[in-house]
């Protein structure tokens, strides 16, 4: 198998293979290819057929890589990059084309960590471009994984899920609960029963920061009420507590700023419990060029830094 594999096995295979990956939809992987859908199936077809496993799981709505899959999805990218790595050694150092790097993130972590990361990177290393996507951490592994991003910052996963990535801690950010200026709930210390007959802003369905809210309110004798907003998206909770009288429970990160501003005031309420590790997720094994080695330098100094520093006082 491994010999009929080595002789008949071509560069077209890998690059349809990697980019229905990346896609997770024969048709979008044909429109980007330039061929059709029946001819993408059939080249994935014959990958298949020469492995002698199947690769993808193929649904109504799209693709999935089978646990096979995603492991030659590590070879079959390994093998395009060389190429491309060749190529430029030959073509000499202006062959390589613009350099980017590609960085997904929490939307947690965007007004907090992220954004002066960028704008430290931006201006000490104004030639590189920064192109960076959001998601939730399941997505950006996901994105990672078909090598769409370089790095991303995000939070563990399990076993099965963080095969072939490495995880690096940054912090530990724990859950908070904040109202805007003038609330009602800033004038005196409340419990969380006196927080809980007010509109909650709550962390996305199926996210760590969400399981970790629900395990909060749980310890207390609390479950979260019906008509919550649910959203991981930090510049609309941070809206919607400014403007409405609505309690914001969400990871340090997204409201650090806000606070420090003085646009939001943070309950006393112990989020002890609920800190959940946020750090640096790349390829294992895939080394780093200089540019990302320098801005993920900084994270990590930003971050020890952090750590060090008061956490944001309750006020009343």
């Amino acid at each position: 198998m491994q010999s009929t594999f080595r002789s008949r096995v071509r560069l077209r295979h890998l690059h349809c293979f990697v980019a229905v990956a990346q896609t997770q939809h024969l048709g979008q992987a044909g429109e980007q290819l330039g061929l059709s859908q029946p001819a993408v199936s059939k080249t994935l077809t014959e990958l298949e057929a020469l492995l002698g496993a199947r690769l993808l799981e193929r649904k109504r709505s799209g693709t999935d890589l089978t646990e096979l899959g995603q492991r030659f999805l590590r070879h079959a990218l390994r093998v395009l990059e060389d190429l491309d790595e060749a190529a430029d050694s030959i073509g000499g150092p202006g062959a390589a084309g613009r350099r980017q790097i590609r960085l997904g993130a929490l939307p947690s972590v965007v007004p907090d960590l992220l954004q002066e990361a960028v704008l430290a990177f931006r201006a000490t290393h104004p030639e590189i471009g920064l192109a960076v996507q959001t998601g939730m951490n399941r997505t950006l592994i996901d994105w990672l994984k078909a090598d769409m991003l370089d790095l991303a910052i995000g939070r563990m996963d399990n076993p099965a899920v963080m095969e072939g990535l490495w995880f690096e801690m940054l912090s530990a950010e724990p859950l908070l609960l904040a109202v805007r200026k003038g609330h009602a709930l800033a004038a005196a210390p409340p419990s969380l029963a006196d927080v809980m007959a007010f509109p909650l802003v709550v962390p996305a369905q199926g996210s760590a920061p969400r399981h970790s809210a629900e395990s909060l309110l749980a310890r207390h004798g609390f479950v979260l009420p019906t008509g919550v907003l649910e959203t991981s998206d930090a510049y609309l909770g941070q809206l919607t507590a400014l403007k409405s009288e609505a309690v914001w429970l969400a990871p340090r990160c997204a409201m650090r700023q806000a606070l420090e501003d003085g646009e939001l005031v943070l309950l006393p309420i112990s989020g002890q419990g609920s800190e959940e590790p946020v750090g640096l997720l790349r390829q294992g094994g895939r080394e780093l060029d200089e540019a990302a080695e320098a801005f993920v330098h900084d994270l990590r100094e930003r971050a020890t830094a952090r750590s060090r520093g008061p956490a944001p006082k309750a006020r009343g």
